[in-house]
């Protein structure tokens, strides 16, 4: 039985989910942002400027630089009220209307959240190990989509890049979310925080309606390089296929793992039963510390 979105019909599109343009903090005007990624051969870009006062709370379109195999989805990262620590949201919407309204004076986090869910967005909780989000926070959320389990810029702002413990401790604790990872680019000059995190999204077309409905169903992985192309499940094993890999995990609740180890592996079988959890992740890791990681597997 095929695991995820690799048995369903479509093909795989690239993107970015997280990207700043001069519309608010970014270093580059919308039309060089989409250059960079057209160029880098994605398939599409949500550009995601900070939704505030100050820059006027943008939901930039982008549309007027589609074309040639490559599209725009307009979104914004959004902000409001505060996390635990006094910190303010930082939320990822992608799909936002582009009449999508301002945070009403007073409106919390998850009362924005809701809002954006009911708009029709796509949103994940943003780079929360970058400012210290807990799982306790993200839940306080409601039925966001994703946490963002890596980011880029967190790489070299603040060696605070992986959020995957968070997302960890959220499965542990009853959530039901996904992961995305992302460049949040700003393209600064201190920061090499391009094409450096994408998402594959399987969807029957290249569209941005149809790429957002795929990534609410979850029928996506995410990546830092390698590619996994199947996984396969039996009563007690799951089957990986992907790129040239020197590990292969199955990753569950706590400290439960199993792992496959190989030279150019290509495939891997691995005993799920062994790690007797309600729940796992597929982490592909090739020569050079690459990752790539599934969407949570329940079982």
């Amino acid at each position: 039985m095929s695991i995820g979105p690799f048995g369903k019909t479509g093909r795989f599109w690239r993107g970015n989910l997280h990207a700043h343009s001069t519309r608010s903090d970014g270093r580059l005007n919308v039309e060089a942002l989409c250059r960079v990624y057209r160029d880098g051969n994605y398939d599409f870009l949500a550009v995601t400027d900070h939704f505030l006062q100050e820059y006027g709370y943008p939901i930039t379109d982008a549309t007027a630089f589609d074309g040639d195999g490559f599209i725009t989805i307009p979104g914004a990262e959004l902000h409001a009220g505060s996390i635990s620590t006094g910190e303010p949201w930082h939320l990822v919407g992608v799909g936002l209307p582009h009449d999508f309204a301002p945070p009403a004076p007073g409106e919390s986090g998850p009362e924005l959240a809701a809002r954006a869910l009911r708009a029709g967005a796509f949103v994940a909780a943003a780079h929360p190990a970058w400012y210290g989000a807990t799982a306790a926070d993200i839940l306080s959320l409601g039925p966001i989509h994703a946490v963002e389990a890596w980011n880029a810029t967190s790489d070299d702002y603040n060696d605070r890049a992986d959020s995957w413990t968070v997302l960890d401790q959220l499965l542990a604790e009853g959530g039901r979310h996904l992961a995305c990872v992302a460049d949040d680019t700003h393209s600064s000059g201190t920061r090499s925080d391009a094409l450096r995190a994408w998402v594959w999204v399987k969807s029957e077309s290249l569209e941005a309606d149809a790429i957002v409905h795929a990534l609410k169903g979850g029928d996506y992985y995410s990546s830092m390089g390698p590619q996994i192309h199947e996984i396969d499940r039996d009563d007690r094993h799951l089957v990986v296929r992907c790129s040239p890999a020197e590990r292969v995990f199955v990753t569950g609740k706590g400290s439960a793992a199993t792992a496959v180890r190989g030279d150019d592996l290509i495939e891997a079988r691995l005993d799920i039963g062994a790690v007797r959890s309600p729940y796992c992740r597929v982490t592909v890791r090739d020569r050079c510390g690459r990752r790539a990681w599934s969407n949570p597997i329940w079982l």
